[in-house]
């Protein structure tokens, strides 16, 4: 039988496209941060994998989260986001650069000067079984669960539920990327989008004419 945590394959669930702010009180709203989405296979006693959304290894790009397994209590695999601070929030670009480092000593510098931090948001497998198929409420309390501990490297995504529109505006205040809503009830698609996870972004965006 095929097992998640050692086929390593997984293609994370994808958010539907942008929608207006809004209250549900069978949503949970979080954070949407502006990094690289990651899939996280931890054991406590083997150590750190990390994927990419296309499923590329990405460890080599971010060694200061060689020790993210040291965080868990027990094997599992993690979906969340990995991100870099400048000026006190995440900035894609930074993220992005990191990637594209091909100098061995060159990361090693940056991860000490500029470090990432992954956190979490759901939780895929737990005590040796594929749980995807739990409602998100549910998945949220094993994260909770097998989480030992956070740092500055890891950090466990908080949410608020029903109340879509005061978070969005606080996010639109403090000049960040938005906020993602999901059904409590969602289950977990590999690689799929549905509308039971939508983003609601603050665009920054504007139109303009061009002349000539």
């Amino acid at each position: 039988m095929s097992d998640l945590f050692q086929d390593k394959e997984i293609k994370p669930m994808l958010i539907a496209d942008n929608k207006e702010p809004f209250d549900d009180k069978d949503y949970i709203f979080e954070l949407k941060l502006d990094g690289e989405r990651c899939i996280a296979y931890l054991d406590p006693r083997t150590g750190t994998d990390l994927s990419n959304k296309r499923n590329m290894k990405i460890l080599r790009f971010v060694p200061e989260l060689a020790e993210l397994h040291q965080h868990v209590k027990q094997r599992c695999i993690l979906d969340g986001e990995i991100f870099i601070l400048h000026d006190g929030k995440p900035d894609f670009s930074q993220i992005q650069r990191r990637s594209l480092m091909t100098n061995t000593f060159r990361i090693k510098l940056d991860s000490k000067e500029h470090p990432a931090t992954f956190t979490a948001f759901d939780i895929l497998y737990y005590g040796n079984e594929d749980v995807t198929k739990k409602p998100l409420s549910e998945r949220k309390k094993l994260l909770a669960k097998v989480v030992k501990k956070e740092s500055s490297s890891f950090a466990v995504s908080r949410y608020i539920e029903e109340q879509g529109i005061a978070f969005y505006e606080i996010a639109k205040a403090e000049n960040l990327e938005g906020v993602v809503g999901k059904r409590k009830d969602s289950l977990y698609y590999f690689g799929k989008k549905t509308k039971d996870w939508v983003k609601i972004k603050y665009l920054k965006d504007d139109d303009f004419v061009v002349c000539g």
